[in-house]
């Protein structure tokens, strides 16, 4: 069996616990810059954010537990300066104006590069890494797992509101994402040899130094063997992160073991699946990995469950996986709960205590 091993990174927004609203410090970016407030917790590019990456973890269990603990990590960096974090992709009611970036070298050389892309990121993600053999297998899996990046994406939604107004997406975060030119899904690669022709390109052009700075979707990460997946937007529910972990890692290892040519799927097909995904989430039709028809979502949740059930299954995973799946088309994503909740109490503020809560981040 191949996947055995996988790690999640998850990125916050610092917020004010007794009022909701979007905090910058320095104070918890310099330490998190200087790995001040624990092995787990990280700097982000804005000093209203803070990242946290679990350690290698082999079963669900040990995800759930290591999210959990680098969680709490986070709290305890915030409460540095009386703040805490948030999980989901966008707040709903900053602007890019409360935007301060953190003093660091590394992001210091992304705003000279990238100017006004970098100074207004104020979004968060999840990044799923799985363990593979080699690079020419994470661009085997890369190749294969296109068309069911979309799908991945749309069960992770929790950005719909932006600057304060609703966007009609489930992940405005995606659509913003989108305008950097070395984000999205990427082409069919082929092997190694075909990545590295491509970042070789890239680097020749001078639009980026090397592979850490290819933001697609799907990537080989640089610095440690795993294929990294950077689609999804912050699960608040801890649930969800488990879920879309344990379908990234059993995708993984289908997908490795396939030995059949990889779906010739149009990168305009690709473009449009994504956007769907995007903008609907699991509340209207999404496009089916297999058929590129449109299917209902749960449908398409069920397929993929169904497309890695003898992985699961063969790891112990395959009945707390489709329970989590179930629960998930059942109540909605983190994004249709935010909308829930602001139409029922039209305070952006409620939103915010009710993601904390839900999230686990409300300082004790």
């Amino acid at each position: 069996m191949t996947a055995q091993t996988l790690g999640v990174e998850e990125e916050f927004h610092l917020v004010d616990p007794a009022t909701g609203s979007l905090a910058a410090s320095s104070t918890v970016a310099d330490a998190a810059v200087l790995g001040q407030p624990g092995p787990h917790v990280q700097p982000e590019i804005s000093t209203t954010q803070l990242e946290t990456a679990t350690g290698v973890c082999s079963t669900l269990g040990e995800v759930r537990a290591a999210l959990r603990e680098t969680r709490a990590e986070a709290v305890s960096a915030a409460q540095r300066d009386g703040l805490t974090v948030l999980a989901a992709s966008t707040h709903p009611s900053s602007s890019v104006g409360d935007l301060v970036l953190t003093d660091a070298p590394r992001y210091r050389v992304m705003v000279q590069r990238w100017a006004r892309l970098a100074q207004t990121q104020d979004i968060c993600g999840t990044h799923v890494h799985v363990g593979v053999d080699d690079l020419d297998t994470a661009v085997h899996v890369m190749d294969r797992a296109r068309p069911w990046l979309p799908l991945l994406l749309a069960m992770t939604g929790s950005s719909p509101f932006h600057e304060g107004a609703d966007t009609g997406y489930e992940s405005w975060r995606t659509v913003w994402w989108s305008r950097w030119p070395v984000s999205g899904p990427p082409e069919a690669l082929g092997d190694a040899d075909g990545y590295r022709a491509v970042v070789a390109q890239l680097v020749a052009s001078g639009m980026v130094p090397d592979g850490s700075q290819l933001y697609w979707d799907l990537r080989p990460s640089t610095h440690v063997p795993t294929v990294e997946f950077r689609m999804g937007d912050v699960c608040t529910d801890l649930d969800d992160v488990v879920l879309h972990a344990a379908l990234c890692r059993s995708l993984v290892a289908v997908l490795a073991a396939d030995e059949g040519p990889a779906a010739d799927v149009r990168p305009e097909v690709l473009r449009a699946a994504r956007w769907k995904a995007a903008r609907a989430g699991l509340t209207g039709d999404l496009v089916d990995p297999v058929t590129a028809s449109l299917v209902p979502a749960e449908t398409a949740v069920r397929s993929l469950v169904r497309f890695v059930s003898d992985d699961l299954a063969e790891r112990g995973d395959l009945d707390e996986v489709t329970a989590l799946a179930e629960q998930l088309l059942g109540r909605g994503t983190s994004a249709a709960r935010q909308r829930r909740t602001m139409h029922r109490t039209g305070d952006a503020g409620a939103v915010v205590r009710d993601l904390l809560e839900v999230g686990g981040t409300l300082p004790a």
